[in-house]
């Protein structure tokens, strides 16, 4: 599968349920090879924007669309990713500012102890 094939996959079941992918197509196209990188790599589609460690349980939080995209879609209008936004984010219509890391420190070191 290609990045523009995932897009074209993703783009009408995350639309359908209030999400969508930042208008910078290209910026999309890169999370989205960034993805199916993961998916090779691990076997699952980690966040492109995160360190996964290699172990699915270990990394369910952030398996894409990961479980930090509604709180930060519905607080900042993006993810933390910037890959889905909101219909207002998209339009320019609320400020786009810098989205927080919300996942435990302890997972973001799991990442980081696995991956050596």
């Amino acid at each position: 599968m290609t990045p523009e094939e995932l897009y074209e996959k993703l783009r009408p079941l995350q639309e359908a349920k209030g999400y969508f992918f930042n208008k910078d197509k290209a910026f999309v196209l890169d999370l989205m090879e960034s993805l199916l990188i993961n998916r090779e790599r691990y076997g699952y589609m980690a966040c492109p924007c995160r360190l996964a460690s290699g172990q699915r349980e270990l990394d369910q939080d952030i398996l894409c669309p990961c479980v930090y995209r509604e709180p930060d879609v519905a607080e900042f209008g993006a993810c933390y990713c910037g890959l889905y936004v909101s219909k207002e984010w998209n339009e320019g219509s609320i400020p786009q500012e810098t989205v927080p890391e919300r996942r435990d420190p302890e997972k973001l070191m799991a990442g980081l102890l696995f991956e050596e």
